[in-house]
């Protein structure tokens, strides 16, 4: 029995979206990972309002990458925030029936797209996102970045998220692909127009709607670097960390505590009890102590790597354990210090007002 083979444009059902703002540094690798990437119909880039490179870059790559097409945004309305806008005009142009809305800073493994959409078709999930493995080359990087991510991993269980029965609704931004006519019902990122975690907000609109989330540790499908410099970092994670403790002080001040009490203060226990001990100071009273902080911080150290084995992070990044904790501890409080004392946040080049205590 002879079967008609299926056409190409009945397997490329995905468009991707890709909001841009002087992304001169990524733009090319994104897309040169996209274009290879089966299942795709077009690459929607939305340029908005770059000030570098990024334009030029973008008109080179159009003879390369025949799928790719650039909208250019003009202004920025009132009421918007510069990604939600983009990604807004982004999905308006986009024909797929399902969209992927991914960063700029990221960098797509092959297959990684027809395994993922593969996977939301057979467990008939509306709304897919992963947390990609992190580039982390440099020591505040290596310190940071894992840290926030495992703490995000405790606050947004991956399993709590993909569970129906779970109130708790979370989404990576950096790789979010979902159907078209769920979006849209759940008003898109109009919806979402003035939220800083528009991806957050999102997904917890989709799934108070019934619809069906799966949230995924990401490092064998995509990896990003998120920030070329430790200011770009600070004011990142300024922008966010307040709102991911859902704008609740007293969890940001148990966090905080958390991560200085566990990590930080066995490690200067350890160290205070033998300096203490060298210079002749011995005691059972003070072994004791030394003790327990090194029993302390061998338990954390273990659950430490194995959450980083998990993310897919080297196990070795261990090590950094202790400068990780102090630097998140400051990034969330100054998180909370910008959202609840000076009203506003910075990204891009543009300043956002905050909403203030939630």
């Amino acid at each position: 029995m002879w079967i008609e083979p299926m056409s190409a444009n009945l397997r490329e059902r995905v468009s991707v979206i890709i909001p841009a703002r002087n992304e001169e540094a990524n733009i090319a690798r994104v897309l040169r990972s996209l274009a290879g990437q089966k299942g795709i119909r077009e690459i929607l880039v939305v340029d908005d309002q770059s000030e570098d490179r990024t334009p030029g870059i973008l008109a080179e790559l159009s003879s390369e990458i025949p799928r790719l097409r650039t909208l250019h945004v003009q202004s920025l309305p009132e009421g918007w925030m510069g990604k939600t806008h983009a990604a807004a005009q982004g999905a308006r142009a986009a024909t797929g029936d399902w969209l992927l809305f991914t960063d700029a800073d990221t960098e797509h493994l092959p297959g990684g797209l027809a395994e993922l959409l593969g996977r939301a078709e057979d467990e008939h999930v509306d709304l897919l996102s992963v947390s990609p493995g992190q580039e982390t080359p440099t020591w505040w990087e290596k310190s940071a970045i894992p840290s926030v991510y495992i703490e995000l991993s405790r606050l947004f269980r991956f399993e709590d998220v993909s569970d129906p029965k779970s109130s708790v609704a979370a989404a990576n931004g950096q790789y979010l692909l979902v159907r078209r006519e769920v979006y849209e019902a759940s008003g898109g990122h109009e919806a979402v127009k003035s939220e800083i975690l528009e991806d957050v907000e999102l997904a917890r609109r989709i799934k108070s709607r019934g619809g069906k989330l799966l949230f995924l540790p990401g490092a064998r499908w995509v990896r990003t670097r998120m920030y070329r410099s430790f200011g770009e970092m600070w004011r990142g994670w300024s922008k966010n960390l307040y709102l991911l403790y859902a704008g609740n002080l007293r969890r940001i001040l148990e966090g905080v505590a958390s991560l200085w009490l566990l990590d930080v203060v066995p490690v200067l226990g350890i160290v205070g009890a033998c300096l203490w001990l060298a210079l002749g100071h011995g005691s059972v009273r003070t072994a004791g102590v030394a003790l327990g902080c090194v029993l302390v911080g061998l338990g954390r150290q273990w659950t430490y790597r194995r959450a980083l084995a998990r993310l897919g992070f080297d196990r070795a990044l261990g090590t950094y354990q202790m400068i990780g904790a102090l630097l998140v501890g400051f990034l969330v409080l100054n998180s909370a210090r910008a959202h609840l004392a000076t009203g506003r946040v910075e990204w891009k080049g543009r300043h956002y007002a905050t909403k203030g205590p939630r």
